[in-house]
């Protein structure tokens, strides 16, 4: 990417739905768990080049609500493997100042990933650097009825009016808050949102790529800047 002054509108916040590792394994002939392997170094990836540009927050979407719809046998695979990276990446995160956020509905996982989540969310509290979200058992719907619970249990205990209830102080109550997202990128041919932090999209900017999540690069980011970059952002406006 030219160092141009086009090319220094980076968006401050970019969200990834990293589709494709089934797809990808399926491609080369090896386990769909290879897909997943393979899509954690495109993480490694994306997390270095997001850095260099100097981005704000990166949300990767790694484990939906909706894929506990998969086999026990490969929902197992992902939990382990979400466990294994963190402890394999943890200190790198730290040596590159990088905070971390999960968000999602984590009672579903064991209490040693919720432990490996807790911890490594701590050591990484006071960095000053990128925020990096991983959304893990997270949906959308999920995210905004946690809030409407939240608003609801304190407006039954007198802890807040109707009357205070506005977008502003919903979003608050939302896993990310009012931290909407710049830039929305899909790989694998997909365009859809699929459930996928449905308030902080509403004026993002989309953009789908074919290809696949393990393949997509340094370059693929690049290219999906270059074109968020050739849009005229309008928020609702002429």
């Amino acid at each position: 990417m030219e160092q141009t002054e086009q090319s220094m509108m980076i968006p401050k916040h970019i969200a990834i739905i990293m589709d494709g590792n089934g797809r990808w394994a399926k491609a080369h002939g090896v386990p769909r768990l290879e897909g997943h392997r393979q899509g954690v170094k495109a993480v490694r990836n994306m997390v270095r080049r997001c850095v260099e540009l100097e981005v704000e927050t990166l949300t990767l979407f790694a484990f939906s609500t909706e894929n506990n719809k998969r086999t026990e046998e490969e929902i197992g695979w992902l939990f382990k493997l979400f466990l294994t990276t963190l402890k394999l990446e943890i200190n790198k995160l730290n040596k590159a100042n990088i905070r971390l956020e999960v968000i999602g509905d984590l009672s579903v996982f064991d209490d040693r990933l919720q432990k490996a989540i807790a911890d490594s969310v701590s050591l990484l509290a006071s960095n000053t650097g990128m925020k990096l979200v991983i959304a893990a058992n997270y949906g959308g719907h999920w995210d905004i009825t946690q809030a409407v619970k939240q608003i609801a249990h304190s407006h039954a205990k007198g802890g807040v009016g109707l009357d205070e209830i506005n977008e502003q102080f919903f979003a608050k109550h939302l896993s990310l808050g009012s931290d909407s997202v710049d830039l929305l990128i899909r790989s694998s041919g997909e365009q859809r949102i699929s459930n996928f932090m449905l308030w902080q999209l509403a004026y993002s900017e989309l953009y789908f790529t074919d290809t696949l999540w393990p393949d997509f690069d340094a370059s693929g980011l690049d290219r999906a800047i270059d074109s968020y970059q050739k849009r005229d952002r309008r928020f609702g406006s002429r």
